[in-house]
């Protein structure tokens, strides 16, 4: 089968992975939003389209890049670059099968745990243990761990910090009017930084560190004004029994959680737009090895995976939403504030690291964290242990299925 063959049956395969993430992965940007009614399925997945896409076309070449030749090095493939097109292929399938299936039962696994075990099951099959970059590996496996984690805390301090001075005060609205803009401009500033500084190579624009600063300080202090004058017009009635103020305190962390869910779009987006990418930009190396080429990040291929997450959520996604907005932990608006920033953040920190980590992983710790700062009562322990056992198995499951593939594949095209 010709190269070129080969990267459009990629583009195809990638596409449909990218259908699948949009499925079952953008519930991590949109699920608490949905499950604190901050807003609508359908208004969740028009804003989700919009920061999701964004994400991928303007940041997502990082983990794209350690995903296409960071675990298996296509150049050791030099002399039979048609074997490394087939085991992206296999890889891209493998995937795409197992969180099309994972998506029907409603359990949200996560989609680059998926992608990596496809590339570990043909690089072991194709070439061997020896094939495989451990160290690289191991690098991405630790960031699976710190990244929960380190969402879990961040977003279990804000909770803390939003229940200590604003939801737990005598003028809890008060309160929220005074601190919501602060957060506001927090978010702000680390989502135009983020984008701005070395985040806009595939657009050919680079920001120095402190023109970065500077726009993102300037773009913050708008927001922050902006955000001042919506947050005045909510009414407050100090004279009202708290429960009946409670809703106003929740209407002001709707505003932020919205601001939030984008944050978090755009950083999915930026991130785990490497799982459908990725493997089709293995091929396109494996066609530029025949031709002698160098080769970069096209934006065609970015914007291949950016408009099939947008259709998959469109679709199907609404199954996992639920799951992660209202079943793991009961979800309100100031709740779902603190998990989505904290998971956003680490998800881009990591996103500019190049480290494909889960930000299916990284939004439930992040839940978690919120729910165990209110008590560890407050957490579904048994939808949270169905939702870790889909973990547990997809790493296997993906490289045996993408070894089995591919193993099918060379028989069948290579004589």
């Amino acid at each position: 089968m010709h190269i070129t063959i080969i990267v459009i049956l990629a583009a195809l395969f990638g596409f449909y992975m990218a259908w699948n993430i949009g499925a079952n992965d953008v519930a991590n940007a949109m699920g608490t939003s949905v499950g604190a009614r901050s807003v609508t399925l359908r208004q969740a997945i028009l804003i989700a389209a919009v920061f999701e896409f964004s994400g991928a076309v303007l940041v997502g070449s990082h983990v794209s890049m350690t995903i296409a030749k960071g675990i298996v090095n296509p150049y050791e493939y030099a002399n039979a670059p048609m074997i490394f097109a087939y085991g992206m292929l296999a890889t891209l399938l493998a995937s795409s099968i197992w969180i099309n299936l994972a998506t029907k039962l409603g359990m949200p696994v996560s989609t680059t745990h998926s992608i990596v075990g496809g590339v570990i099951g043909f690089g072991m099959v194709s070439h061997g243990v020896s094939s495989i970059s451990w160290a690289k590996l191991i690098a991405i496996v630790a960031s699976w761990v710190i990244s929960p984690v380190s969402g879990g805390i961040i977003s279990f301090f804000i909770f803390v910090f939003i229940s200590k001075y604003i939801l737990s005060t005598e003028k809890p609205v008060v309160a929220a009017k005074k601190y919501a803009p602060f957060l506001a401009f927090t978010v702000s500033i680390i989502i135009v930084f983020s984008v701005l500084f070395k985040g806009l190579k595939n657009l050919h624009m680079n920001f120095s560190f402190e023109s970065a600063l500077l726009i993102s300080l300037a773009v913050s202090v708008i927001f922050f004004i902006v955000m001042r004058l919506i947050i005045s017009k909510i009414p407050v009635d100090a004279t009202a029994p708290y429960k009946r103020r409670y809703p106003q305190v929740e209407r002001v962390f709707s505003i932020l959680q919205i601001i939030t869910a984008s944050y978090m779009a755009f950083s999915h987006g930026a991130n785990d737009i490497a799982n459908a990418i990725g493997p089709l930009m293995g091929s396109v190396y494996a066609y530029a090895l025949t031709h002698g080429q160098a080769v970069s990040m096209p934006i065609w291929i970015l914007s291949v995976g950016g408009i099939g997450i947008v259709v998959g959520l469109s679709m199907y996604g609404y199954k996992v939403i639920l799951v992660v907005g209202r079943k793991i932990t009961d979800m309100t608006p100031s709740r779902g504030f603190a998990a989505e920033f904290g998971a956003a953040t680490t998800v881009l920190v990591c996103s500019r690291l190049g480290l494909p980590i889960s930000t299916t992983h990284t939004l439930i710790g992040a839940v978690i964290g919120v729910g165990l700062a209110r008590g560890l009562s407050a957490i579904n322990m048994k939808v949270l242990k169905d939702v870790i056992f889909s973990w547990l198995l997809t790493i296997p499951i993906a490289a045996v299925l993408a070894a089995a593939i591919f193993i099918i594949l060379r028989g069948v095209f290579i004589v």
